[in-house]
């Protein structure tokens, strides 16, 4: 008999995002408000984010960063992520407390 493995919660999959860093500044991509949205349907994680600016050169890198990441939790079976621009990114009020005051934002 196969084992079913439980659906992760949303803490955990927003605790394993939060391990990817956006490379130029070397910040959690969760801490500095980038996702949007995640969520678990039957072995897919579907995270909606965005990226610092829409010109940012790591965009692939950082969808990527978050994909293995996902898949790296037991009952994933695959990541779709969407990058969108609506709303745009705000660190002033997007980014965690902390985020802001390492970006020098009050």
């Amino acid at each position: 008999m196969a084992e079913t493995t439980a659906a992760p919660t949303y803490e955990e999959m927003r605790e394993k995002l939060a391990e990817v860093k956006d490379p130029e500044i070397n910040m959690s991509i969760v801490e500095l408000g980038l996702v949007y949205g995640i969520e678990f349907d039957d072995g897919i994680v579907n995270i909606t984010m965005t990226l610092t600016s829409p010109g940012c050169p790591l965009g692939p890198v950082i969808r990527g960063e978050a994909y293995a990441k996902m898949k790296e939790i037991p009952g994933v079976k695959d990541v779709d992520v969407q990058i969108v621009w609506n709303p745009p990114w705000d660190p002033r009020t997007m980014a965690s407390e902390d985020v802001r005051m390492q970006l020098g934002i009050w």
